[in-house]
């Protein structure tokens, strides 16, 4: 699958993304380039990318926002993808992901007031611990891209 691809093509599960550098018409050519012969490595191996759930995701702000092509069909863009339960945006702001594990933690912390009778902190403390800080503090580190303006396909 990686044979012969020029972007960064990065693989898990079933899920394939690839990533390439827009700030010049030749970056632009070696995504499609390169989804070209993944499209055509799919085909050869009696495989098929799902066209419903590739996307793209222009980051930076002078991304010129080029459309991209899988097998005949235009890829849609996205105003945000999902990265490893991460949820990014086009400008790569997490605060929709903060807002998101607040929620998620401040509903743990309701299961926890409903459900358990006793405030001592004996009690509470490892329930808090085990149950609402992983919610706080999930993080997944993210790609440094080097370029300002990049393109990654999902």
């Amino acid at each position: 699958m990686d044979s012969g691809i020029d972007c960064t093509l990065s693989k898990f599960a079933d899920n394939t993304k690839l990533c390439g550098a827009v700030n010049m018409l030749e970056g632009r050519d070696a995504i499609q380039k390169d989804l070209d012969r993944l499209e055509k490595w799919a085909h050869v191996n009696l495989m098929k990318f799902s066209q419903a759930k590739c996307k793209v995701l222009h980051l930076g702000h002078w991304n010129p926002r080029h459309k991209y092509r899988l097998g005949g069909e235009w890829i849609e863009s996205s105003p945000e993808q999902k990265e490893l339960g991460v949820l990014v945006d086009e400008k790569l702001n997490m605060s929709w992901q903060c807002v998101l594990a607040a929620q998620k933690a401040d509903h743990m912390l309701g299961d926890i007031k409903r459900s358990v009778a006793s405030r001592s902190m004996e009690m509470i403390l490892p329930l808090y611990s085990a149950l609402v800080r992983p919610h706080l503090e999930y993080c997944v580190q993210l790609r440094s891209p080097q370029h300002k303006d990049m393109d990654l396909l999902e």
